[in-house]
């Protein structure tokens, strides 16, 4: 069984310790965790690795965030990966900072690279998992905010929360949406 795990965020050093980039920080321990490396693709850093005989094709795009679709697009037909198979790390100003929470379907929530996502896929019908960034900004500094590092509280418990949400993803790709949302959502 192949699944696609897609972590949003944007390319380069200038956003590599942002909010926003919190898809690419979870594939890379996801990957590191699993043996694997990324290496450029089209279209995206890729990495392939075993899980408890399943194959997880990790994916981060190249594209920029509000282009993500292209990418997932892309690996879901090279791979020839079904849609209940994919999962999207992404970042979320309405949940509290490192809470979790797994989706089946839903809005794009505002979200650009989801919104780009569902655009280019054409259904809202995909699992996403979303990393709670937390919502402490002035309005009209939203995107500041997802764009700013993590602040020195929050860099204290970034890398355990991280491993739960690699948690998430090895517990989809062996038992499934539904227990995955029972077992670990709210954890």
């Amino acid at each position: 069984m192949k699944y696609l795990i897609v972590g949003l965020g944007n390319p380069g050093a200038k956003y590599a310790e942002t909010r926003h980039n919190i898809g690419f920080k979870v594939v890379e321990a996801l990957a590191k965790e699993l043996g694997g490396s990324f290496s450029v693709q089209k279209v995206a850093e890729k990495a392939e690795v075993k899980y408890k005989g399943r194959t997880l094709i990790l994916v981060k795009p190249t594209t920029y965030m509000n282009l993500s679709g292209k990418a997932v697009n892309y690996y879901l037909q090279q791979e020839k990966i079904p849609r209940e198979n994919l999962v999207v790390i992404t970042d979320d100003l309405a949940l509290p900072f490192g809470k979790l929470r797994m989706k089946g379907k839903g809005s794009d929530g505002g979200h650009n690279g989801l919104k780009d996502i569902q655009a280019t896929i054409n259904t809202t019908e995909y699992t996403r998992l979303r990393f709670g960034v937390g919502s402490d900004f002035h309005k009209g500094q939203q995107v500041d905010y997802v764009l700013g590092e993590w602040g020195a509280e929050e860099r204290e418990t970034l890398t355990e929360r991280i491993a739960t949400a690699t948690e998430f993803i090895k517990s989809f790709a062996t038992i499934g949406l539904g227990l995955t949302m029972t077992n670990w959502n709210g954890k």
